[in-house]
């Protein structure tokens, strides 16, 4: 901007508004890990765009490539496979693929940086799978992970044999032979087949296996579900948002179920966070959007996991011009007029519960939350409350007769409840 001006005319000069809009993050972006015959463990996560790069990437890397004399090969096609290709098949469009060592190893020691290790250096991703492992170790790190990272949810799949339905709602314990990633020791006690729980929601349970058309032979083989269901989830959050349930929703590629599932069985698993899989007039839909947190808890659903996950991450990125600001009143109102407009686009988009947006959130950045001596520590505290919709899990229509006809009264059995910090 020049200092004076000395000849008569019209200056056009462009300045800054002071605007910083928060824009949201990707929630769709999927990673898999698993071992692949004839594919060394990555010293790197794959990023993967669609199935034909994935078969170029990955399957003709491997053991399982069409022979040149056109035969295909013995060993069984594994769970990754089916898995990634059911997650395009189903609305997915990006994923990061992670090979691991014949032991199925998810973290890599003291040897070096692998598995799930190498996720962590990876931005993008907001759910991580490990199709076909459902030992409690495996259970346990991949939920760690994702406790860690604070961006993305652990989906998992249920053992494939089932015996009895009351093992899912038991804690698995971990054996001393997979406290790290190692193969699970079958003879060390495993208590039940529930994965632990996650106290802030960062893991979601499917039960049962899916029946689906082999990626290698086409037999109809048993699938485990959980790329499949990210694949829902991605194409939920693409239709719809990410505060919409991803239930009630067809699972494309599936023509039948490991195992019936009756009503009765899934009134036991539910209460215990076991999202269940069922076989209906519209086929075979997802039947469940809870995380494996407690039944009492704020965060015991998938898309309030999720919703906050997204917003959390999206202000982090949003307001990072922040660091280094003058520490004042200017900075202040500038941060709740950034949170503010984000939310209320949120808000707007019908993910946040409120007649108005007064109700639906607040945003409190001021000498309040900021007094003398966090100032001095070099601090800026913002106070964010956020109503979240939750899923009309129970609809209730309750019908009675009257003297000139049929009274229906409509009611749901989703208690809203209060807004979360």
């Amino acid at each position: 901007m020049p200092t004076s001006y000395t000849i008569p005319g019209v200056y056009v000069e462009e300045v800054s508004t002071g605007s910083r809009p928060i824009s949201a993050v990707g929630t769709s972006t999927a990673a898999f890990l698993g071992f692949v015959s004839g594919l060394a463990p990555s010293s790197a996560a794959v990023a993967i765009n669609n199935p034909t790069e994935f078969r170029t990437k990955i399957v003709q890397q491997s053991d399982f490539r069409t022979r040149d004399d056109g035969t295909l090969p013995s060993l069984p096609t594994p769970a990754l496979f089916n898995a990634v290709l059911g997650f395009f098949g189903n609305g997915g469009s990006r994923c990061y693929v992670v090979g691991l060592d014949q032991n199925n190893s998810l973290t890599g020691g003291v040897a070096g940086r692998a598995g799930l290790d190498l996720l962590e250096t990876v931005d993008d991703v907001a759910m991580v799978a490990a199709p076909g492992l459902t030992d409690p170790g495996s259970y346990d790190l991949l939920m760690a992970h994702c406790e860690k990272m604070k961006d993305r949810i652990a989906v998992l799949d249920a053992p494939l044999a089932v015996s009895d339905v009351t093992q899912l709602t038991i804690a698995a314990t971990v054996p001393a032979s997979s406290a790290k990633g190692k193969a699970p020791d079958p003879s060390a006690p495993a208590g039940g087949l529930r994965p632990r729980q996650s106290n802030n929601g960062f893991g979601a349970v499917y039960y049962p296996w899916i029946q689906t058309r082999d990626a290698v032979t086409g037999a109809t083989v048993d699938t485990p579900p959980s790329g499949h269901v990210m694949g829902v989830y991605a194409r939920v959050d693409g239709t719809r948002g990410v505060y919409k349930a991803p239930a009630n929703e067809p699972i494309v590629g599936a023509v039948g179920l490991s195992l019936p599932v009756a009503p009765q069985d899934q009134g036991i698993l539910n209460p215990a966070g076991v999202n269940c899989i069922r076989s209906m007039s519209e086929g075979i839909l997802i039947w469940g959007a809870r995380t494996v947190a407690a039944e009492a808890s704020e965060w015991r659903y998938v898309p309030v996991r999720r919703l906050f996950s997204m917003i959390e991450k999206s202000i982090e990125r949003g307001t990072r011009w922040v660091v280094f600001e003058p520490n004042d009143e200017v900075l202040y109102k500038a941060i709740r007029r950034d949170a503010s407009a984000f939310l209320t686009v949120l808000w707007r988009q019908g993910a946040l519960r409120g007649a108005t947006a007064e109700q639906a959130f607040f945003v409190k950045c001021d000498a309040e939350t900021n007094p003398p001596e966090v100032v001095d520590a070099g601090q800026v505290v913002i106070v964010i409350g956020i109503a979240p919709v939750k899923p009309a899990e129970f609809v209730i229509f309750r019908i009675g007769q009257s003297s000139t006809g049929a009274s229906t009264s409509e009611g749901d059995g989703a208690k809203a409840g209060k807004a979360a910090p």
